[in-house]
């Protein structure tokens, strides 16, 4: 399955009012991008080179540096955090993740920085084209806010709604742009998306009160952003804080056995729940991550041990949660939703 390319992190830098750096945070040449003529994403801004970018990981975490690009006075790290932790069955069985962006400002000017998060309305396969998929903005509890995703799966297969969310604070701003298409025929187009915020750095904060978009169409593809802005001082720093959850409440196999997902008998089988999933995500990822070290400290410090064999007993542990692993409720549920 190839992946969906307008998945991404970008980021908006101004300076004075008159330097400014745009770029998509994903590195080197992709073939699946078109001409930068047309109205998608190849439109927009990929200008990473990556040479000085690091990436490194220890399950259940990972850091990506980008040191200098494509501001090469601006440092930008991301550390993404998953919540699996030992004999914490509820948090480790959710459906989240949280992105924490650290920007330090290493000029003589204030910089204004906007991060943002594209997300299609799509798990890739047989629906990424078919149809039927909405989108909608939500205001929710603590200074989050986003975009629902709600996604119309193929072959009769349970539905999945994405959330995407940001922290605002005194310190960042948060809008979104609930729906933008690839299309020429979209009402708003990817190429326009992208120059809305070269030029503004944000979006309208009338987008929260806008209805849920109208279905997509078959063929088209319907994606979303969600926009976190602040202001960094010479050599001062600045954290922003990104969530995506999903609610798919129920997993079907192929012989009709449904199930609810483990995460289910804490938030409920709502499409909604991922609302509250990515509040939690983003008020709880310093505690989780308090816990994250409590559990890996000393393994890492035991000096017995060699260096691989530390970063590879972590780092195979994905497969707990994502290698054809699923975590389920005890009871199993009707498979024709009944």
């Amino acid at each position: 399955m190839s992946p969906v390319m307008e998945n991404q992190f970008s980021i908006f830098i101004t300076r004075g009012g008159n330097k400014k750096y745009s770029s998509v945070l994903a590195p080197g040449q992709h073939d699946c991008l078109k001409k930068s003529s047309d109205d998608g994403i190849s439109s927009w801004d990929w200008k990473l080179r990556g040479d000085r970018s690091t990436y490194h990981a220890l399950f259940p975490r990972a850091w990506t540096v980008y040191d200098g690009e494509p501001d090469p006075e601006l440092k930008v790290s991301c550390r993404q955090i998953s919540p699996f932790i030992p004999h914490n069955y509820e948090e480790s069985s959710l459906p989240t993740s949280v992105f924490v962006y650290t920007i330090v400002n290493t000029g003589k000017e204030r910089a204004k920085v906007s991060l943002v998060m594209t997300w299609a309305n799509s798990i890739g396969g047989l629906s990424h084209h078919s149809g039927g998929h909405v989108n909608e903005p939500f205001i929710g509890e603590n200074g989050v806010s986003g975009v629902l995703l709600h996604h119309k799966t193929a072959n009769g297969n349970p539905p999945v709604t994405f959330a995407v969310a940001a922290c605002e604070n005194q310190n960042v701003n948060v809008t979104v742009l609930p729906a933008f298409g690839l299309s020429r025929e979209s009402s708003i187009t990817a190429r326009e998306m992208w120059g809305t915020l070269i030029q503004d750095g944000s979006f309208d904060r009338d987008n929260f009160i806008a209805s849920p978009s109208r279905p997509s169409s078959l063929g088209d593809t319907v994606c979303a952003a969600v926009c976190a802005s602040t202001w960094v001082e010479p050599h001062g720093r600045c954290t922003v804080v990104f969530s995506l959850a999903w609610s798919s409440p129920k997993v079907k196999f192929k012989k009709g056995n449904a199930y609810y997902r483990r995460y289910t008998k804490f938030y409920g089988t709502s499409p909604r729940s991922s609302i509250n999933m990515v509040q939690d995500a983003l008020m709880k990822y310093k505690h989780w991550e308090e816990e994250i070290d409590k559990w890996q400290t000393p393994i890492l410090r035991d000096d017995r041990l060699p260096e691989w064999y530390k970063i590879t007993l972590f780092n195979e542990l994905y497969f707990l949660v994502a290698g054809g692993t699923v975590w389920i409720a005890l009871l199993s549920v009707d498979p024709s939703g009944e």
